[in-house]
């Protein structure tokens, strides 16, 4: 029974530093992204460079472009990996795209250089848009007849939509801006302008007890709940809350709980790019550049949906928002729920003993790994720094690298539910494929030169 609560205990404390740290700035943004895209791209547009008629020379390098360009985690890509099949891409490109985003993140990818070694970081880059590419043009083969179905029912779906207007663009740019205000690491970011200290008491009491109640390791990717965090899962709530009395029948009119939870969308986001430290005595407010440019952007929405949108574009748009959600975050939550009960059935000491070699065996541990051991973004790299320095051989660790960011277990269940669960199957078993024979050629590489 200790064992049970203490794996119960484990799940929920896993799910509450991920929702905690995780969902808003880099997911609920993506959230939106992906239903702007939905509502307002007519189809014509994604097919021209992504559907499955597109001659494959522009089609795949174009997805893996995107890919490369946004570069964001495993989690944000899933809403944006959603929108662009749902909108008519063939399954071919969005299979691309969903594989390069994740695995090119350019500050993992600039991490890896530095913590652990450029050979590592080229190899991981190159071996990923390869792959990803391969992967899709495999899949497009495998399933060609449902790629067609799929493909007649978008033409069905969005028959004579009229052209994107010049607003709707404006707004998606500005969606976009907030994502990369909001997540990326630029040193305009992170630099503090200004800061203030309020006289809070019990924001140092109050974060001590959240330690206690959510004890984490570093070392193992648990990152522990801050008290700022804990105020933001309660907003993430309220907003819940409002947006299923808003916009569950929001085709039935706007009321007055649409308005109340867009607006604490933004309230919340913006207090979430704040940076909160608690001293004794009071807390320390920090104003860096994420915040201004968050607060900037949540400003030009607001004001883009209040004056510039339709009143049927910003219905379509905060509609196709909510379903991509209801679709999709509930999977999310499930999945990190179980990694965090998986994290502690599994000891990183196998993982060490059966990865020493570049063996076939030692890379797909380090796949498996990748899938029953999530790691947020950035936090695999200094993982993966652990492993070597323990003796793990570097073709494993660049199939966990490759297979951490597309197989984690919410990635699989949330994939399973946009594509099938025979698609998505198959797509696991394409990615733990090439994952195990990037690190098999990496490695023998590596035995090479040294």
């Amino acid at each position: 029974m200790n064992i049970l609560l203490h794996l119960l205990y484990s799940g929920l404390g896993n799910l509450a530093a991920y929702l905690a740290a995780h969902v808003l700035l880099c997911l609920l943004p993506a959230f939106y992204i992906a239903g702007a895209m939905t509502a307002l791209i007519p189809k014509e547009t994604v097919t021209r460079f992504l559907g499955r008629n597109t001659p494959k020379w522009l089609s795949y390098p174009a997805s893996a472009a995107a890919g490369f360009l946004l570069a964001v985690c495993s989690c944000t890509v899933i809403p944006l990996f959603a929108g662009i099949y749902k909108k008519g891409a063939g399954l071919g490109p969005a299979i691309t795209f969903l594989f390069v985003a994740p695995a090119v993140n350019v500050l993992a990818l600039v991490y890896t250089g530095k913590i652990i070694g450029l050979d590592l970081a080229i190899a991981r880059l190159v071996l990923s848009i390869a792959f990803g590419i391969g992967i899709g043009l495999i899949m497009a083969l495998l399933f060609s007849k449902q790629d067609a179905e799929h493909d007649a029912a978008t033409d069905t779906l969005f028959a004579g939509q009229a052209a994107m207007r010049r607003a709707a663009v404006f707004f998606m740019l500005v969606l976009v801006t907030l994502l990369v205000a909001g997540t990326f690491q630029f040193d305009f970011l992170k630099q503090t302008y200004a800061a203030l200290t309020l006289p809070l008491a019990w924001a140092q009491t109050f974060q001590n007890w959240l330690a206690q109640l959510v004890p984490f390791d570093p070392a193992r990717g648990e990152e522990g709940v801050t008290a700022q965090g804990a105020i933001l899962i309660g907003l993430l709530g309220l907003i819940g809350l409002a947006s299923w009395r808003g916009i569950e029948n929001i085709h039935e009119g706007f009321n007055r709980w649409t308005w109340i939870s867009t607006a604490l969308v933004g309230l919340t986001l913006v207090f979430a790019a704040l940076t909160l430290t608690p001293v004794p005595g009071g807390v320390t407010l920090a104003f860096t550049g994420k915040f201004f440019g968050v607060l900037a952007s949540v400003l030009g929405l607001g004001w883009m949906l209040k004056t510039q949108l339709t009143e049927d574009e910003t219905r379509d748009t905060l509609w196709e928002t909510w379903k991509f959600v209801k679709q999709i975050f509930p999977l999310l939550m499930v999945g990190v729920f179980a990694v965090g009960v998986i994290r502690q059935l599994i000891q990183p000491e196998w993982i060490q003993a059966l990865a020493g070699q570049n063996t076939l065996l030692g890379n797909l541990v380090g796949v498996v790994f990748g899938v029953f051991m999530y790691f947020p973004t950035l936090v695999e790299v200094p993982i993966a720094q652990m492993f070597l320095a323990l003796g793990m051989h570097k073709g494993p660790l660049l199939a966990y690298l490759i297979s951490d960011p597309e197989l984690s277990l919410q990635s699989i269940l949330i994939t399973a539910t946009i594509i099938g669960h025979r698609r998505a199957w198959v797509y696991v078993f394409w990615v733990a494929l090439f994952s195990t024979l990037a690190g098999l050629l990496y490695g023998a590489w590596v035995n090479f030169i040294f």
